[in-house]
Order: structure tokens, then C-alpha cells, then sequence
């Protein structure tokens, strides 16, 4: 891909997250989890990746490698320049104070036994931004800008519908003013009408605060409304990756085109006119993936090259990166 230089936000450079398996009484490591398993991309300051696939092919772990919850097993992710691979301790929790998450479930995130303003207020503290006597003001600035009221902070999380839960946990990631947020399907637990108000606030967001997102979804009409760029990923790999309209209008790699095929039209006429791309077979393993191409065995113009050597990520024109063969 393209090189990495100081244009980038967020550098990820050939990203492995390899998880074991054992087996025995002495647990022997007889395995490995490829969750995610040569994976590079990077990402400008402002700008929100959507980072896209079916469940299981990687796209949490990546987020979670990114901010380095999970110890890499290989590569590199740089921030701001740094490489937070050799970051520990100390230097690592500065560090986190500008990269902050959103989780999928707005329940399961938030400590039932704390109230919201201890919930938003409690990095605050950590990171020790403001003195006890604006800590109050704090917690009340971040409840208005994601358009709670301010007298919520005394309310416990159960006493909240998910869509403010998640609104919640939005301003939990606010609190220290971060630069990055990675945004784990924060709106796939929620109903229609209040994924779009959480979309549109993010965006809001997003403007106001220069806030950088990685946006990871299963939605891709979600994707498309938010995102500048669009990355792929298929069995740990990120297979295709390009902007937003370009992918949407022109997509290359075989699975992408099966995925924007099972999209929903809302015109009913049009939408029984196209052709759906159906795949066969099931999701390879990623304890043993498939020789080359991880996604030969299921590919509809699959040749016999697919199965003997790995693609690597061509630019076919207008910055529009694929791993396929038929390139």
C-alpha cells in the first residue's frame, strides 16, 4: 500500500493477531486463531474509515490491536508517529488519553453500580484533566454534547433506553478529549430510527471536536453514509479498500460485490430487478484458512492460481487497493 508518512494519523503495518490454541493438561499450544493476519492501512487526521466484513473475519481485533488491548503477535501500529508496539505501562496509559472506544453493547459496558456522571467523570480523574472543583462541569459539558441533560448524571444506567445508554458511552469516550475513537458497531444493537440519530451525532461530532474514527460495522448503508474510506476484510485480511463512492459504485473483489449485493434497495422495483450474489459453502476456519487466496474455495471466478499464491493489495487507479488475483 501506499508509504507511511507524518500525513497519517493512524499507521498499521502489517498487523497480526494470532490467538492460541491448546490442548492437554499442560496446555500445549497445538494451534493458532489467525483473527488477524497481515493486515495494513492507514488513516488522516479528520477522516473515518469503515472497516467492513462478516462476523468473525477480524474487524474487532483489529480495533482492539489498535489500541493496544490486545498485545500484538506481529507488525506495527503507529499513532501520531509513535509506534505503540513499545509502548508500557506509563507511556502507554499518556498515550491512550487521545484514543478511546466506543463499545457495541451499550449495557454490558457500563458498571451498573455507578452512576452515569461517575461513569463519564471517572477517565477524567484518571487522567487527572481537571480539578475536583470543575469535575462536575466536565461531566455536565460532555452530557450536553451528546444531547443528554445534565441532571442525568445522578441516574444509574438501567434507568436509561439503549439508545441514551449508548449516548452514554459516546460521552465516556469524549471525556478526555481524544483525537481517535474507534467506533465497534455502535449502532448494530439499536433501532432504525435511533441508529440514525447516533450517526448523525457522530458526525456532528466529528466536525466540531476534529475527532479521527475507524468505523467498524456490519451495516453497509451505515458505512457509506459515514465513512470517507472503505476497508474490506475477509478471514483476518483486509481484501479491498478505497473511498466510500468508489466502492460503492464500482466494487472489484468478488466478496465485496457478494456483499453490497445482499444491501436492501429501498425502491422494491429496483430491488427485484438486480441479481444477488449468493456464496457457497461456509466461512473457513481461521485456525487452518485456506492455502493463497482465503477466499478461493467459495469465489465464482476463482482460477487455479487462487489457490496457490496469497494476492497481495494492487492499486488499480484512483487509490482503489485490491487483493485478487484477477487484477
Amino acid at each position: 500500500m501506499a508509504e507511511m508518512n507524518d500525513r497519517y494519523l493512524v499507521e498499521v503495518e502489517n498487523l497480526r493477531m494470532w490467538f492460541p490454541v491448546t490442548a492437554g493438561v499442560m496446555k500445549k499450544r497445538v494451534g493458532s486463531v489467525r483473527a488477524v493476519d497481515g493486515v495494513s492501512f492507514c488513516i488522516q487526521p479528520g477522516e473515518t474509515l469503515g472497516l467492513v466484513g462478516e462476523s468473525g473475519c477480524g474487524k474487532t481485533t483489529t480495533g482492539r490491536c489498535i489500541l493496544q488491548l490486545n498485545r500484538i503477535s506481529g507488525g506495527k501500529v503507529y499513532f501520531q508517529g509513535e509506534d505503540l508496539t513499545r509502548l508500557k505501562g506509563e507511556a502507554l496509559r499518556r498515550t491512550r488519553r487521545n484514543m478511546q472506544l466506543i463499545f457495541q453493547d451499550p449495557y454490558a459496558s457500563l458498571n451498573p453500580r455507578m452512576t452515569v456522571g461517575e461513569i463519564i467523570g471517572e477517565p477524567i480523574l484518571v487522567h487527572n484533566l481537571v480539578d475536583k472543583k470543575d469535575y462536575k462541569n466536565q461531566v455536565a459539558e460532555c452530557l450536553r454534547m451528546v444531547e443528554l441533560e445534565p441532571f442525568m448524571a445522578r441516574r444509574y444506567p438501567h434507568e436509561f433506553s439503549g439508545g441514551q445508554r449508548q449516548r452514554i458511552g459516546i460521552a465516556r469516550a469524549l471525556a478526555v478529549r481524544p483525537s481517535f475513537i474507534v467506533c465497534d458497531e455502535p449502532v448494530s444493537a439499536l433501532d432504525v430510527s435511533i441508529q440514525a440519530q447516533i450517526i448523525t451525532m457522530l458526525m456532528r461530532l466529528r466536525e466540531e471536536l476534529h475527532l479521527t474514527y475507524l468505523f467498524i460495522a456490519h451495516d453497509l448503508s451505515v458505512v457509506r453514509h459515514i465513512s470517507d474510506r472503505v476497508a474490506v476484510m475477509y478471514l483476518g485480511k483486509i481484501v479491498e479498500i478505497t473511498g466510500s463512492d468508489e466502492l460503492y459504485d464500482n466494487p472489484f473483489h468478488p466478496y465485496t460485490q457478494a456483499l453490497l449485493s445482499a444491501v436492501p434497495i429501498p425502491n422494491p422495483a429496483v430491488d427485484r430487478q438486480r441479481k444477488r450474489i449468493l456464496l457457497s459453502g461456509d466461512v473457513p476456519s481461521p485456525v487452518n484458512p485456506p492455502p493463497g487466496c482465503h477466499f478461493h474455495p467459495r469465489c465464482r471466478v476463482a482460477v487455479p492460481a487462487c489457490a496457490e499464491a496469497e494476492p497481495e493489495l494492487v492499486d488499480i487507479g484512483h487509490e482503489h487497493w485490491v487483493a485478487c488475483h484477477q487484477v
